[in-house]
This record gives structure tokens, C-alpha cells and sequence, in this order.
């Protein structure tokens, strides 16, 4: 539990630092936080005996992710579809082609580079302070929704949310999960309210839309968490590294989180 805190203390300052500065750092720091996740992913992928095909989506991630942060351009279709087709052939022209590995091909694609996309699009957003407040949500949103949730799951326990994919996740420490989402989407909004100038005001999500965004993003974060546990489940891994002592890998801590940023970015 100690080593837990320590480490998440660490992120967390980090996680501030990234909001704080934003734009261009803001999307160099996730860069390399994406690289590290198609790594772990992969790696977790081929340790479950599949063979999948990842140069493709290495090129995609080296020709959209700088484009998105520079231009801000969102449309990638044609680069995805390529990378989708390319992948295919790939495992199609094998000796042995097998359709698991053409589907584990394309896994992180679908789960790392498109959020991946969506996060750093939102690095290009103006005012800056606008920009940080919607960075702090669906960064906190999952965070504290997350932290909730183990404490609550943990005193309440009760019966299991998902047992077949987290056996260790119950329904009360989902509801608390919702309630810390919520919380997480309130605090930078309060802030921004408290401290933006008159000018962001009409630009800053109203009170509702808010609660909604915690709502929403918190359900959608422990779906995102779910998914990353059944590839974990999948792959007989219990995290996608030791990056982080007491928390896991990069990917276990942003697989909520890129769930989330597609909410964000949505809205």
C-alpha cells in the first residue's frame, strides 16, 4: 500500500505538470506515454502465443500522432483503413495465417492509437485554460473514479460487478467509482470557474454538462478498465509491466483514461 501511494504521488505531480503547461508538452509527454503502452500491449499480445503484425500501426502511430499535434488535422481514415488493410495482408500471406492473429494485429490500433489520437487533438484546444480544465477531466475523472472505487469496493465489498473478467471488482465499489467520476469532473470546473477570465467563461462546460461528463466518462472508464482486464485475462498476465511499482504498467494506468479522452473529445 505504501509503495502504491508513493508512486501514485509521483504521477499524480506529473499529471499536473503535463495539465499545467499543456499544448506541445502536453502531447510530447502523451507520445511517449502511447509508445510505451503499444509496447506492453504487444508484447502482452505475442507472450499469449499470438503472432501479431505491429509495424504497421508503427507507422501509423509515427505519421498521425505529430500531424495531430502540429495541424490538429482529424482526418486519418485513409491512414487507418491503409493500416487496417496492410495489417491484413500481412497475416493473410503467412505460411500459416490465423484469423486471432490478424484481430490481435489490429487490437492496439483500435484501443491505444485512435484515443491516442483524441488526446493529443485536444492539446491544439484554445484559451489554454480551456484546454487545461478538459485535460484535468478525463484525466481525473478516471483517476479519482478509480481511487474510489478500491476504497469503497474494498470496506463495502458485497457482490462481484464483473467476475468473469475482474473478480476482485464488486458493485459497490462501481458505484463508488461513479461517485469519485463525478467528483473528478467537478474539481476542474470549480477551479476553472473560480479562476478563468470572464472571456473562457462562456467557453467552460456548464454545471450539468459536467455532471454528465462525470456520469458518462465514469461509466466508460470502468468499461475501459474491464476491457484491459480481459486482455490481461487473455494473455494469463496479471499486469503489462512493472513500470510502475504497486500500480502496473503504462497501459494499466491509461487504459481508463483513454476511454475517457474519447468522451472529452466528443463533447
Amino acid at each position: 500500500m505504501k509503495q502504491r501511494i508513493i508512486t501514485g504521488s509521483i504521477m499524480a505531480v506529473f499529471g499536473l505538470v503535463m495539465i499545467y503547461f499543456g499544448g506541445t508538452v502536453f502531447a510530447a509527454c502523451a507520445i511517449v506515454c502511447f509508445i510505451i503502452a503499444f509496447r506492453e500491449e504487444y508484447h502482452a499480445l505475442a507472450v499469449a502465443g499470438h503472432r501479431p503484425v505491429s509495424w504497421p500501426t508503427w507507422v501509423a502511430l509515427i505519421v498521425c500522432v505529430p500531424i495531430a499535434a502540429l495541424t490538429g488535422s482529424e482526418n486519418f481514415s485513409l491512414i487507418i483503413l491503409s493500416t487496417c488493410v496492410l495489417t491484413l495482408a500481412c497475416v493473410i500471406f503467412r505460411d500459416d495465417p490465423l484469423l486471432e492473429d490478424a484481430v490481435m494485429s489490429l487490437l492496439p490500433l483500435f484501443s491505444i492509437l485512435l484515443p491516442g489520437l483524441c488526446i493529443v487533438s485536444l492539446s491544439r484546444i484554445e484559451p489554454l485554460s480551456l484546454q487545461r480544465t478538459l485535460i484535468a477531466m478525463f484525466i481525473m475523472v478516471p483517476v479519482l473514479g478509480d481511487t474510489f472505487a478500491y476504497f469503497v469496493g474494498s470496506h463495502f465489498k458485497g457482490p462481484k460487478l464483473c467476475p468473469a473478467v475482474s473478480p476482485s471488482k464488486t458493485i459497490s465499489g462501481a458505484i463508488g467509482g461513479l461517485m469519485g467520476s463525478i467528483i473528478g469532473a467537478l474539481i476542474p470546473w470549480l477551479c476553472a470557474t473560480l479562476i478563468c477570465a470572464p472571456t473562457t467563461q462562456p467557453f467552460l462546460p456548464t454545471w450539468w454538462h459536467t455532471l454528465l461528463l462525470g456520469l458518462i466518462g465514469g461509466v466508460v472508464s470502468q468499461i475501459g478498465d474491464l476491457f484491459a482486464s480481459l486482455i490481461k485475462r487473455h494473455c494469463n498476465i496479471k499486469d503489462f509491466s512493472n513500470l510502475f511499482p504497486g500500480h502496473g504498467g503504462m497501459l494499466d494506468r491509461l487504459d481508463s483514461i483513454l476511454f475517457m479522452a474519447c468522451v472529452i473529445y466528443v463533447y
